[in-house]
């Protein structure tokens, strides 16, 4: 029994982890405990069983905990596998162990981290990556993971999808999620606009589909829209969850912050170039098995204080200059680049 509550790129996360352990070992069946709205990521995935939990409401606070314990005790499991390491899990892992449960946690480096990110004396160095810190929860439980032997799982695409993807067929899907938790994780939405164009200008049999969600990101995705509308698409609340992973399944490519699309992408086996902004990859956090030259990254030498957090959200003064390290025209080549390789 696992248990990784959120956000959506640290659950995406563990999706070819979960893979690889279920191919590696045949007998094995997996509980996956996690937030409702990320069951689509997990529908395709042999001897799983997804049960989603909403710890807000039903099981809100130390009663609701014991509640949704006694609940899963009910399912037997061999092992509790705890992925996520905060508050919540804690309690929950100290029920099952107390009862006599096998428990494992993620040793999530902080110390580590902490010295990646702070202001002086930083130690830049690549830490393990969260994919091997979630195997290496396994390992302690007794199953031996190489993640190298994970293959990607294809969603089988919906009516509504195949027809909307019968649209490019003949031409190449980028998709473009330009947002991010923070602000300092963004590029700009101007320079955004200018490494679309040209994209749309270099490459003639390339088209866009641009990922987001809520109000504020749809508004901003239109007026990237208008652009090119014969090629370029805004799909924020156009379709499903499950169905936007349809779509992400079969891209040409995904641009991504340093977000939850990315790692979305990177189940599918779809190259994900990142753009990074306050964050670093060495903290753990690129996408899974994405080569050092899809990642994008400011000039440490103009900015020694960057990484500033994990997160993204430590800012200083004059941040938004880091981006003017980046040109849309250093993305834009390493997009063609990547292009060319894959035909």
């Amino acid at each position: 029994m696992l248990f990784r509550f959120s956000a959506m790129g640290d659950v995406a996360m563990t999706v070819p982890v979960i893979k690889t352990l279920l191919d590696t070992y045949p007998e094995l069946e997996i509980i996956m405990v996690s937030r409702p709205f990320f069951a689509p990521l997990f529908k395709d995935l042999p001897r799983l069983k997804f049960i989603g939990v909403d710890l807000k409401t039903s099981y809100k606070g130390l009663p609701g905990l014991y509640r949704l314990f006694r609940e899963l005790k009910q399912y037997q499991p061999r092992a509790i596998a705890d992925l996520h390491d905060v508050l919540r899990t804690k309690i929950l892992r100290f029920f099952f162990k107390t009862a006599g449960y096998k428990v494992a946690v993620i040793n999530k480096g902080r110390q580590e981290k902490k010295a990646l990110t702070r202001s002086q004396n930083k130690i830049l160095k690549p830490l393990p990556t969260t994919h091997e810190r979630y195997a290496d929860v396994f390992r302690k439980l007794g199953w031996a993971l190489d993640l190298k032997n994970y293959k990607p799982q294809y969603p089988e695409l919906s009516v509504q999808v195949a027809l909307f993807l019968e649209n490019f067929k003949d031409k190449k899907i980028i998709g473009i999620a330009p947002f991010a938790a923070h602000p300092g994780k963004e590029y700009p939405l101007k320079k955004t606009k200018e490494l679309i164009r040209l994209i749309l200008q270099k490459n003639e049999k390339v088209d866009i589909l641009l990922f987001g969600g809520g109000n504020i990101e749809k508004q901003k995705l239109d007026e990237l829209e208008k652009i090119n509308r014969n090629r370029i698409v805004n799909l924020a609340g156009v379709f499903s969850f499950e169905e936007e992973l349809q779509i992400i399944s079969r891209l040409a490519l995904m641009l991504s912050m340093d977000s939850g699309n990315g790692h979305l992408a990177a189940i599918f086996g779809v190259p994900v170039i990142t753009i990074w902004g306050l964050t670093h990859p060495f903290a753990g956090f690129t996408p899974f098995n994405q080569p050092d030259e899809y990642q994008i990254i400011p000039d440490l030498k103009t900015f020694p204080q960057l990484p500033t957090s994990v997160y993204g959200n430590k800012t200083f003064e004059g941040f938004e200059q880091i981006w003017e390290t980046i040109s849309p025209e250093i993305i834009v080549d390493k997009i063609m680049n990547v292009l060319v390789q894959k035909d």
